[in-house]
């Protein structure tokens, strides 16, 4: 089987379309036309929001590269700034938005599109290495530590 299959890819693009379709509040399966009204529900869910309430200054640290831009690419889809500080890390990502449409919406939205590609990732990872590296996947083994270790004191190398 080729490594990442159209088949897998397939599946992840249906799956991210579906976790979409339940953020933007509807029940219909539909094309393209479906996606752009799907994300442009959310967008007028945001300036609802951002009438009643004013956008804060919040400060996000992404565990990885992947999950800093997915992050990145869902607010600048909903027409969110991000941005960082001088200084900052990279996996820091900044953004003004108002608190209740990060926690009803973008923040859950993030979780589960994150938990999904996460998850295909390292399906494909586990195939690239069992396919070109080794294929065998057993974890370490587990031993006991050596009586200076557990003494705390240091062990010659």
């Amino acid at each position: 089987m080729p490594i990442g299959s159209n088949t897998d890819e397939q599946e992840l693009l249906e799956t991210l379309k579906k976790v979409e379709a339940l953020f933007s509040g509807t029940t219909f399966d539909g094309e393209r036309n479906a996606a752009a009204e799907a994300i442009e529900r959310i967008r007028e869910r945001l300036r609802s929001v951002q009438a009643t309430q004013p956008p804060e200054e919040f400060s996000f640290s992404m565990p990885d590269g992947w999950s800093r831009r997915l992050f990145t690419a869902l607010l600048c889809r909903y027409g969110i700034q991000p941005y960082r500080y001088r200084g900052q890390r990279r996996t820091t990502v900044m953004a003004r938005v108002p608190r209740r449409f990060l926690d009803e919406t973008l923040w859950p939205e993030f979780n589960q599109l994150n938990a999904v590609l996460r998850s295909y990732l390292e399906r494909v990872t586990e195939r690239v290495i069992k396919a070109s590296i080794y294929a065998d996947d057993a974890e370490a083994e587990i031993r006991n530590e050596p009586a200076a270790l557990a003494d705390g004191r240091a062990t010659p190398h």
